[in-house]
């Protein structure tokens, strides 16, 4: 959730159809009159905030990806030890 400049929050929200489908995801504002705000509101962040936070989510996956890059530049799944491919499917 972001806590927007004039206080209001941007929470998200999603429609479901009546056999449970998944329709659609967005996002909703949420003003200090809603029932749900002072929920909302201890967990939300300022857009600042949760830029920082999505940077730092980036700069931690930049290990992984390039083990996973190198696990591609090999040709993926290598053999074990019993000889055996790693392969699936």
């Amino acid at each position: 959730m972001i806590r927007l400049p004039n206080g209001n929050l941007l929470v998200p929200d999603s429609a479901i159809s009546a056999e449970g489908r998944l329709m659609s995801d967005a996002f909703v504002e949420v003003g200090p009159a809603d029932a749900e705000y002072e929920r909302f509101a201890a967990e939300a962040l300022t857009q600042e905030e949760y830029d920082r936070r999505r940077q730092g989510w980036h700069e931690g996956d930049e290990p992984l990806r390039r083990q996973f890059l190198e696990f591609l530049a090999r040709g993926g799944y290598e053999e074990s030890a019993d000889g055996e491919s790693g392969e699936r499917g």
